[in-house]
């Protein structure tokens, strides 16, 4: 029985060994490709990749760049988009993502939000969904630890020090777990999406006889609101609302 354990131990090991050797040699390819700027050849090989071994920031980065250097914008943007969603607090990918937004027709003014809400987006996307859970868990430990120092101690300087060293991890526990929790929320349920078409007219109603509302082109990042059919309602950054094929966008 023990043979037959370390059998499939051994086979699954080698499986797995194979399996890192073929993606790291499929990831050499498409940066040879890309340094040569061949981008097409270098966009098939990351695709390809991504289709073989599931999702990555640094290849969806390194995608977005690719589809950047050969002149494609929505593709560009998206890629961008799902790199920032797996690792918010990345600043190359933010900035490479504004650059790709630059070369869009649409410029889209988003709406103020109040200053405390700016101020929790921004600290939350300094990290991903486990660095933030990592954080929850050390800090929950070492609250466990300063509760032992309060409830043990006989020094009441070190009781102080406990007390209120704890209320702040506490407090980081808390603020941990949201955001972690927030941005697994996020890379489940995606709601957003890139506008693929060159242009695409926004309608009042899930209808082609609906009113015309305004112009999208490629490019422009829309929030999902519902669906209808093949139509879904979307929601711009500035607040306008309305209706658009599903096959005229693609989902982050």
């Amino acid at each position: 029985m023990k043979t037959i354990r370390y059998i499939f131990f051994f086979v699954l090991l080698q499986h797995f060994a194979f399996t890192l050797n073929a993606q790291d040699t499929s990831i050499k390819e498409a940066e040879t490709a890309y340094a040569g700027e061949d981008y097409s050849k270098a966009i098939e090989l990351y695709e390809s990749v991504l289709k073989e071994y599931g999702e990555s920031a640094e290849i969806y980065y390194n995608l977005g760049n690719a589809y950047y250097k050969s002149g494609q914008v929505a593709p560009s943007i998206l890629n961008y988009e799902r790199a920032l969603l797996l690792d918010p607090g990345d600043s190359d990918i933010r900035f490479n993502l504004q650059m790709a937004k630059m070369r869009a027709v649409d410029n889209i003014e988003p709406i103020g939000e109040f200053f405390l809400v700016k101020w929790f987006d921004t600290v939350q996307n300094m990290g991903k969904a486990d660095s933030w859970a990592k954080v929850g868990i050390s800090c929950f430990i070492l609250f466990i630890g300063c509760l032992t120092l309060f409830f043990f101690s006989r020094w009441i300087r070190l009781k102080k020090i406990g007390f209120y060293v704890g209320l702040v991890l506490l407090v980081l526990v808390v603020f941990a777990n949201i955001f972690a929790n927030n941005q697994k929320k996020e890379m489940i349920n995606r709601t957003d999406a890139i506008v693929f078409s060159p242009t695409v007219t926004v309608k009042s109603s899930p209808a082609t006889s609906g009113t015309d509302l305004f112009i999208l082109h490629e490019g422009t990042k829309v929030s999902i609101k519902s669906t209808l059919g093949d139509w879904k309602e979307i929601e711009l950054e500035d607040g306008n609302v309305g209706w658009m094929p599903s096959k005229d966008m693609e989902i982050i």
